[in-house]
């Protein structure tokens, strides 16, 4: 027994040295951080990455991959983020994958303003002529300046690849000119055409960035790598950035609000209401959206409200969908709104038509009880029976709904007596007008 306990004493020692072991060899592996990006440029992706840069520095990590598929975005937010990236005191490494993904428009600024670019094979990069924040075409002057300035930055971001690159990065300013990953490379464009992730590191091994102070070369062999999930807050802000949940957001708010002023007394509709429109108001400022539509929308309410108090037989209805399909449209899908930015048109005629029906229903709903007569003390005994407990020649006195009256005959009458049942036809002040009813009286126990 005493030497099959220092055996497993043994055992456990060893199993512990092993561990710690594993432990203290995992911690001097280089980490290699990575993001995963997809959808427009928004302020909710700048916010993740700006998280994963300040994680990757806190924690020394060797790099921080940055997985993009873009469509683009807002210029202000592409601004941003290459300011990010540029100051970061970790190599950032933008990769555009998976197969079949893009960087297009903004997302080619940030590509270039990695300190490593890759790219997945079969993607593609380019297409970065700008447009307005609506959508719309820009002026002849607006545009030559938004331009030159944007072909500067690119000049600056890609003049340490070389002259081709510098030119190939010019192009997708000037001429919205895209290219595939292979043309890219070819051109200098980018660093490495990786298949996955385990192929960029093992090729950024012993390759030489270029920080802010000064040259420094990647040793990624044995590597470890560790996700980054977006927080909940950055999917919220991802989720609104959706131009079909900004639509939903600001019908249902501004219904729920205008009920809630119609019915008042109760909190949930206002509540609701404000959280939903400000939401959408947040979505909105991100969109590229032209105010304008808001206009419609507004008539759209107005038309419903009016139908409420106008015998037109649900004409003001039907005029008031069609105001608020064509203040979405408007709104979302004015020309020149890239395609990821625009809402559904079938989203839009069914939600407007189901909730113009909705919001003309609820609203008659709720002015049928504001204007239903208050009914109480006095007036809710009229029609009531009760039970004679003073005989009534002619006043006596009445139980009805377990509180006592005094309860009066009207001329004519007979008097009745203790005991009879009777029912409430009338007052006066706060004396009731009775009449006997023909059934006998209840036990009393």
């Amino acid at each position: 027994m005493r030497r099959f306990l220092w055996l497993v004493v043994w055992l456990i020692w060893l199993a512990y040295v092993v561990q710690t072991g594993v432990v203290f060899a995992q911690a001097n592996l280089p980490l290699i951080y990575v993001l995963t990006a997809e959808g427009p440029v928004t302020p909710a992706m700048r916010e993740y990455l700006r998280r994963g840069i300040q994680i990757a520095e806190r924690r020394n990590a060797l790099a921080l991959i940055f997985q993009l598929n873009t469509p683009g975005g807002s210029v202000d937010t592409t601004t941003t983020m290459i300011q990010d990236i540029r100051e970061s005191r970790v190599p950032v490494v933008v990769y555009v994958q998976p197969r079949g993904a893009m960087a297009g428009s903004a997302g080619t600024l940030i590509t270039l303003a990695g300190h490593i670019a890759a790219m997945a094979p079969e993607t593609t990069i380019g297409a970065a002529s700008p447009v307005g924040a609506e959508g719309q075409e820009l002026g002849q002057t607006m545009e030559a300046k938004v331009k030159n300035m944007l072909k500067a930055t690119v000049r600056s971001l890609a003049e340490r690849r070389g002259e081709e690159a510098v030119r190939l990065a010019e192009e997708t300013i000037e001429s919205a000119t895209a290219v595939s990953a292979n043309e890219a490379l070819q051109a200098g464009l980018i660093d490495f055409v990786a298949d996955d992730l385990v192929d960029l590191i093992r090729q950024m091994d012993g390759f030489t960035v270029q920080m802010a102070d000064g040259p420094r070369t990647l040793q990624t062999t044995g590597a470890m790598t560790e996700r980054i999930a977006p927080s909940l807050i950055e999917q919220v802000l991802s989720i609104l950035t959706n131009p079909n949940i900004v639509f939903l957001l600001l019908t249902i708010g501004v219904q729920a609000i205008i009920i809630e002023l119609y019915s008042p007394g109760g909190w949930v509709a206002g509540l609701i209401g404000v959280v939903c429109v400000a939401l959408a108001l947040y979505g909105l400022g991100v969109l590229p959206v032209n105010w304008f539509g808001l206009v419609f929308i507004i008539i759209a309410f107005i038309l419903f409200i009016l139908e409420l108090n106008t015998p037109t037989f649900g004409g003001l209805t039907v005029a008031g969908i069609i105001s608020l399909i064509v203040g979405a449209l408007v709104l979302f899908n004015s020309p020149g709104v890239p395609s990821f930015q625009r809402v559904s048109v079938p989203l839009v005629i069914l939600t407007s038509s189901a909730l113009g029906i909705l919001f003309v229903g609820v609203l008659l709903f709720a002015l049928r009880t504001q204007r239903t007569p208050i009914r109480m003390g006095i007036e809710s005994v009229i029609g009531k029976q009760g039970e004679v407990k003073a005989e009534i020649n002619p006043v006596g006195s009445v139980q009805v709904g377990g509180e006592l009256w005094t309860a009066e005959l009207q001329p004519g009458q007979k008097p009745i007596p203790v005991g009879s049942r009777v029912e409430v036809i009338g007052k006066q002040g706060i004396r009731l007008y009775v009449k006997e009813v023909d059934e006998p009286p209840r036990e009393m126990g």
